[in-house]
């Protein structure tokens, strides 16, 4: 059997519904997930300007735009285990330019800003509330990297109850080995995988009935 059959006899693979109260969940495109002069970054200017189209088009339509940051006080850093392992992200302190979302993403002062402390954008962060004070059914996941904070956050959303869109034209990592290899396996478990172009498509033919 074809890897594809294997996947598709155990029942993985089938395409999520898509409610009517969407949000836009964009995840670390902060300086020190997106700016090369960082060693914890990777380039993803195009992934951030097609989430900027994305976004742009949300808040026009009246849905939610919310983005994630990493950001340690620096009395967290020896104490956490993430950084004993990671040690780049230590530098991802409270204050630093790194831990600034990105101007080149479009972000307006009306949007939310969840800061965390792990992978997933719901460990530990007010993001669940968020959602659920907005009334969302389906969340559309950017952002980077997309073996790490993205992979974790579709995890976590599709077990607090959200369908879930990954437009992976709007995802950065720092290889693209696991790049590919973390969209193929969300789109298998977890989340439908489609493009930029698509999920803008779907926006606007939304109403706001559904919020």
């Amino acid at each position: 059997m074809s890897q594809e059959q294997i996947y598709e006899s155990a029942g993985f693979g089938r395409t999520v519904p898509r409610g009517s109260s969407p949000a836009i969940v964009v995840v670390d495109f902060s300086y020190g997930f997106t700016d090369p002069q960082y060693p914890t970054a990777s380039d993803a200017h195009e992934q951030m300007r097609r989430t900027r189209a994305i976004c742009d088009l949300a808040r026009d339509k009246g849905f939610p735009v919310i983005f994630t940051t990493i950001a340690y006080h620096p009395g967290e850093v020896d104490k956490l285990p993430w950084l004993k392992k990671a040690t780049g992200m230590a530098a991802l302190t409270e204050g630093t330019r790194l831990v600034e979302i990105n101007a080149a993403t479009g972000i307006q002062p009306e949007d939310a800003i969840v800061t965390k402390k792990g992978a997933s954008s719901f460990f530990g962060s007010t993001l669940s509330a968020l959602l659920t004070g907005a009334k969302v059914d389906t969340l559309v996941v950017t952002g980077a990297t997309t073996s790490g904070c993205v992979r974790a956050t579709v995890v976590d959303a599709v077990q607090a109850g959200f369908n879930v869109l990954v437009p992976a034209d709007c995802c950065a990592d720092r290889a693209q080995a696991p790049h590919e290899a973390n969209l193929y396996d969300m789109n298998q478990k977890y989340a439908d995988v489609t493009d930029a172009n698509e999920v803008m498509d779907w926006l606007r033919n939304l109403s706001m009935s559904g919020i």
